[in-house]
């Protein structure tokens, strides 16, 4: 039974992980696909304000359930599931009100307790979203990082109406621009790699921009009857970019944030005030995964084309690697626990 941990910073290593056994409301599930994020490798680097060391990592996971623990009803042995890796307390304020994902006591897999990058691992049975029998596991796989995308076009009331800047051709941009035009939005999509730029223009951009030969600014001044697009979505968590989207969003547009850099970022009051902007932080997702499922489960989201590589689990340092080494080559980097 293999793990894959951060045992400190800049150290990560495999080792051994035997599964235990279900106590009430949990499930032991086996896992068989997981996610590397760029999360992980914040952690992996030390970067990563809220981990504490030694660490197993990965958030983005699926499997079976293996067993039962005592009061589990909704699931059965053999059934397909994928992890909500966010728990929360249910009792504190932002619970009180729909935002789990912000809990005062969170706790998320991967981060504050160990995660998903292990053959097996013990998870409470509410975390746990039934999969439909035909969906690949790694395919539910991709359903957290979607749910962080629709979580965040959530927060800004994303609709058919709206013209969506996306800052970042990332795993995190493509998955915002799916989600974006699922619900009916033009998305334009801005990054300096021209390999990111074509895998977002195949997922279905209306526009893509190369912002280091082309003024983003000049590129999406047409937009709204020449006001700007009505969403700004910042993907790519460079702290400098926030003082562009104020600029370039449109008068009553809406800002969202999905990096946590702790860098400074210039804001001009002025701006916001002027154009009664919006400007909302998005954090992980508020129990989305399973309406993800339904749009993977329905062809309306397209995971498999972001799954670029494939690794077993021992092979865990190498897909690392290759993810620090050859960013222009991957988009996402998954690890098969069931190889």
């Amino acid at each position: 039974m293999v793990a894959v941990a951060v045992e400190t910073p800049h150290r990560l290593v495999l080792r051994d992980a035997p599964p235990a056994e279900p106590g009430p409301g949990e499930i032991r599930m086996r896992v068989a696909r997981a996610g590397i994020c760029g999360s992980d490798l914040h952690i992996l680097h030390g970067s990563n304000p809220f981990a504490v060391y030694p660490r197993i990592i990965g958030h983005e996971f699926a499997g079976t359930v293996e067993a039962l623990g005592a009061g589990v009803s909704a699931l059965a042995v053999g059934d397909k599931v994928v992890a909500d890796p966010v728990v929360s307390c249910g009792r504190c304020h932002p619970c009180r009100i729909g935002r789990p994902n912000v809990c005062a006591n969170l706790q998320v897999f991967g981060v504050h307790r160990d995660g998903g990058f292990r053959s097996a691992l013990l998870l409470p049975a509410a975390n746990a979203v039934k999969l439909p029998a035909a969906m690949p596991l790694s395919v539910a796989a991709m359903a957290e990082p979607f749910a962080v995308a629709a979580n965040v076009l959530e927060r800004t009331g994303c609709g058919a109406d709206d013209s969506v800047l996306v800052y970042g051709a990332g795993t995190v941009g493509l998955t915002v621009l799916q989600v974006a035009r699922l619900h009916g939005a033009r998305v334009i999509v801005a990054d300096i790699d021209e390999k990111r730029l074509a895998r977002a223009q195949a997922l279905g951009a209306t526009r893509v921009i190369h912002s280091a030969k082309e003024s983003v600014a000049a590129a999406v001044a047409g937009e709204t009857d020449g006001l700007g697009p009505t969403v700004v979505i910042d993907g790519a968590g460079v702290p400098a970019l926030l003082a562009e989207a104020l600029d370039v969003v449109a008068p009553a547009g809406r800002i969202g944030l999905l990096g946590f850099s702790p860098e400074p970022s210039p804001l001009v009051q002025q701006r916001i005030v002027g154009k009664e902007l919006t400007l909302v932080g998005s954090r992980l997702n508020r129990r989305l995964i399973p309406q993800v499922v339904e749009w993977l489960d329905a062809g309306r989201l397209d995971a498999s084309a972001m799954i670029t590589q494939t690794f077993s689990a021992h092979e865990a340092p190498a897909a690392f690697d290759l993810i620090e080494t050859t960013p222009g080559a991957v988009v996402k980097v998954q690890l098969a626990f069931d190889a």
